[in-house]
């Protein structure tokens, strides 16, 4: 059987957002008992593009993957390759931007089910792209969603995505003038920018919030401060070699002293109930997220079954 090429079309109409919670979900508990593998990204520059590369083994799917992607000032090319353990064979090549975002986001569901206040119902974003997108819609998997406050930097842009999700969600997305906004009294706050500076002061937070903290993945990047760190009680990694790498977040608080990575527990052992997540009542909790390679093989397995099923995707040449 040859192997197929898939897009991001195909990705879309295969797997929806609720199939890649359940997806995360199973492969954190078994990557908690030792069935996956996951290698943290790696990066080579030449010029102005930069290539990014991570890969991982998911033994319980009989499945292994990578995703390489190259970034320029221009956007990003995301590439997804799925292979068979036992047969040694390419099953497919997958465009992975589509997944990327799936995959984020339903990492964030994980943690929102495993560590926010189970009434929690009200959510600030900061972030107004494709992966605030997938945030939310995980967020609202996990949780009945009734208001969403969003804060990005463009007016029209925030207004836009506003207007957006609240008719994909089907609940109240505001778009808010000031970053306090989407953090003061709300149980769950959301990054998932660009940005290279803290997009809110952690004295903000209410008692009792979950932080997810998704969009930086390099050192000298940070969407918050110490301070939140600070607060934190629980402080959770999608993986906490990847985030020793890439984590910028925790940069400042490090050399502050207000941190060090014993406080760091795996999303895996919260998943499989050999960690606590959710905070006291007086705390808070943050999970912080860096993508992962395993994240990525785990999805795209399930669009490679979901395609053959439905006999979808461009057969390749070898």
């Amino acid at each position: 059987m040859p192997a197929i090429y898939l897009t991001d079309a195909d990705v879309a109409a295969l797997v929806d957002m609720p199939a890649a919670v359940a997806a995360m979900t199973d492969m954190f508990r078994q990557l908690a008992a030792g069935h996956a593998e996951n290698i943290p990204r790696r990066r080579c520059r030449s010029g102005g593009a930069m290539l990014h590369s991570m890969s991982a083994a998911a033994g319980y799917l009989g499945r292994l993957g990578w995703k390489q992607y190259l970034t320029t000032h221009t956007g990003a090319q995301f590439l997804i390759g799925l292979y068979d353990a036992e047969l040694g064979q390419l099953l497919a090549l997958i465009d992975g931007e589509r997944l990327g975002t799936l995959r984020t986001g339903a990492t964030t569901g994980v943690a929102i089910g495993c560590m926010a206040a189970t009434d929690a119902c009200e959510i600030g974003i900061f972030g107004t792209g494709l992966q605030a997108r997938g945030q939310l819609a995980a967020a609202a998997v996990a949780r009945k969603l009734k208001r969403v406050f969003v804060y990005g930097r463009d007016a029209e842009r925030r207004a836009a995505f506003a207007h957006e999700m609240s008719a994909e969600l089907g609940c109240d997305v505001v778009p808010v003038d000031r970053p306090s906004e989407a953090v003061e009294d709300l149980p769950i706050v959301i990054t998932a920018t660009t940005s290279r500076e803290p997009v809110f002061q952690g004295g903000w937070l209410a008692e009792g919030c979950l932080v997810c903290a998704v969009g930086s993945n390099a050192l000298k990047r940070a969407e918050i401060d110490a301070a939140t760190i600070r607060r934190a009680d629980h402080i959770v990694c999608d993986s906490v070699e990847a985030c020793r790498l890439e984590a910028g977040d925790f940069v400042d608080a490090l050399a502050r002293g207000d941190f060090d990575w014993s406080r760091a527990v795996e999303l895996a052992d919260v998943v499989a109930g050999r960690d606590i997540g959710r905070s006291h009542a007086g705390g808070a909790g943050l999970f912080k997220s860096v993508g992962l390679a395993i994240e990525d093989v785990a999805l795209a397995s399930l669009v490679y079954d979901r395609a053959r099923e439905q006999q979808r995707g461009t057969p390749l040449p070898f």
